[in-house]
């Protein structure tokens, strides 16, 4: 997210996709999707288009839509698109899924590190809740998974950490307790 400069259209445009993917874990084609009709700023919310003809209320977190704002007022082009996320040159047309995706790449590709796409930042997404303390339930209702087993997935445990928590196996004591 550093590699975007936000003094520049551009940057400001891939700043408000990655941290809408790092921060709500939303999927690309979400992302792509996202029409200015969706964001309701007095109530804080945006509507997400998800799987199939899923549509799902989800919290704006104060940093999301700051950067989403920036683009929209400093950045995106006057046009008659309602996508939120528009190319920055002509024609000025929704991005698609495979859009949002270059979007990421490039930024890797700029910040020198492992090119991934936007799907990886949603396991990012699962994870990094998941170190703040967050559920398995919690995860999954942010991600809107109809199973715990797929939250589980996304978000990799931190085996460290866990192992910290953990309480010794009953009798796991060296066979000493016979």
């Amino acid at each position: 997210m550093a590699s975007c400069d936000r003094r520049s259209t551009f940057g400001r445009r891939d700043f408000a996709v990655l941290t809408l993917l790092v921060r709500l874990g939303l999927r690309a084609g979400e992302v792509a999707s996202l029409r200015l009709d969706d964001i309701d700023w007095r109530m804080g919310e945006l509507v997400v288009s998800g799987k199939g003809p899923k549509r799902e209320r989800l919290p704006l977190p104060c940093d999301v839509g700051e950067a989403i704002a920036a683009w929209l007022e400093r950045g995106r082009p006057r046009c008659a698109a309602r996508e939120v996320f528009t190319r920055v040159r002509a024609p000025h047309c929704g991005l698609s899924s495979a859009g949002i995706s270059a979007i990421v790449a490039s930024a890797c590709k700029r910040a020198g590190l492992e090119r991934v796409y936007a799907h990886r930042l949603r396991h990012t997404a699962a994870t990094e809740m998941l170190r703040a303390g967050a559920g398995l339930e919690e995860i999954g209702q942010v991600l809107r998974h109809e199973s715990l087993l797929t939250t589980a997935i996304y978000a990799k445990v931190d085996r460290i950490a866990l192992r910290a928590l953990a309480r010794p196996w009953p009798g796991a004591d060296g066979g000493t307790s016979r």
